[in-house]
């Protein structure tokens, strides 16, 4: 193809270096009369500010506000940018970044790669946006090997191996749209059968609702830590706040319910209810025995301790904390729904490892 030469345009560019002055050769395609700077690629140069600078706005407005992203940049980089310089790059970057996910084979390759079963966790978290607070749905699917084999009395201090691969994605939408991307991220994952993977979640019903709908086959696992406070909260409505008799009682349910599963704890449950002569409380444990009660089937805590597996959700957890909390729940900020769901795709894309 002819290409017509039409001298050269300088232009500043932020680097990671500073400042610098760029001139280069524009050229014009002669045929079809689209043009444009054939350096740009090769140098990095994509508008005012290179790759390198670009990348490291991303990675700061990703963990700190817009603002204290500015200085932190000059701070630590000696890199100027305006703190609506550096909103416009990571809107742009985090609209991409959630195509990229989406849809290229790299994001998915290191999972696939990855060695231990697939594990799929998620909650949501409130995020305040110009139309109220709306939840910030988040989910991770993650790969992790088994563990040394526990007891019942060693769950809550054992050590479980790290993941040795996760992919965050969220948003700000109703829970069947959420859901449908569970399906459609775990053929991306190379997750054919889904019956491979293990849910781990608090009690939520949508999230099973979902689970059902989109991960067919796959084994649930009522979070433990959220199982255990349900019952350290009948505990303290039964004996009191902070007393030894609710300590006791939540001691001996909480080995009853990893230990027995549904048909250990309901009977645990009902003989508490026998015993107990208030006619308030009763209600507190009939409360207790029903959230169990639909949960049948994801309390085989005893056993997945025996395979070295994790019964709790501490990943998504972490994530609603540090990668929705930290970042998009700073005092006095509300978002757009569209701007907030693009800083969302770039804090995931963050804490994933991909």
């Amino acid at each position: 193809m002819k290409k017509a030469h039409h001298g050269r345009k300088p232009r500043r560019t932020m680097t990671i270096a500073g400042e610098v002055l760029l001139s280069r050769a524009y050229f014009r395609c002669v045929k079809c009369g689209n043009g444009g700077y054939a350096a740009d690629e090769r140098l990095g140069v994509d508008g005012r500010f290179s790759s390198g600078v670009q990348r490291l706005a991303c990675l700061a407005a990703a963990s700190c506000s817009f603002d204290i992203s500015s200085q932190r940049l000059e701070e630590f980089c000696g890199v100027r940018i305006a703190d609506n310089s550096i909103r416009e790059v990571a809107q742009n970057h985090g609209a991409k970044m959630s195509a990229w996910q989406n849809s290229a084979p790299e994001a998915c390759r290191e999972f696939r790669e990855a060695d231990g079963e697939p594990e799929f966790t998620t909650d949501g978290t409130s995020v305040n946006t110009t139309s109220g607070w709306r939840e910030m749905k988040v989910g991770i699917f993650a790969k992790r090997e088994a563990g040394a084999p526990a007891t019942v009395d060693e769950w809550a201090s054992r050590s479980l191996p790290t993941p040795t691969s996760r992919v965050a994605f969220c948003a700000i939408e109703k829970s069947h749209r959420f859901g449908r991307r569970w399906k459609q991220w775990a053929r991306r994952l190379g997750i054919l059968d889904t019956s491979n993977v293990t849910v781990i979640a608090d009690g939520a019903r949508w999230i099973w609702e979902e689970s059902l709908n989109h991960l067919r086959g796959a084994a649930g696992v009522l979070d433990i830590f959220h199982a255990i406070e349900h019952l350290a909260d009948a505990g303290r409505a039964l004996f009191g706040e902070g007393t030894g008799e609710a300590a006791e009682w939540l001691d001996e349910s909480s080995r009853v319910l990893i230990s027995s599963c549904w048909p250990g704890v309901s009977t645990h449950i009902r003989r508490t209810l026998k015993s107990v002569r208030s006619h308030h409380k009763p209600k507190k444990l009939t409360e207790l025995l029903n959230y169990f009660a639909s949960h049948v089937d994801h309390l085989d805590y005893e056993s997945r301790l025996a395979a070295g597996r994790s019964i709790g959700s501490g990943v998504v957890e972490g994530a609603c904390k540090n990668l929705i909390g930290r970042r998009l729940k700073q005092c006095g900020v509300r978002w757009k729904v569209r701007r907030v769901n693009r800083m969302a795709g770039l804090c995931s894309l963050m804490y994933s490892q991909n």
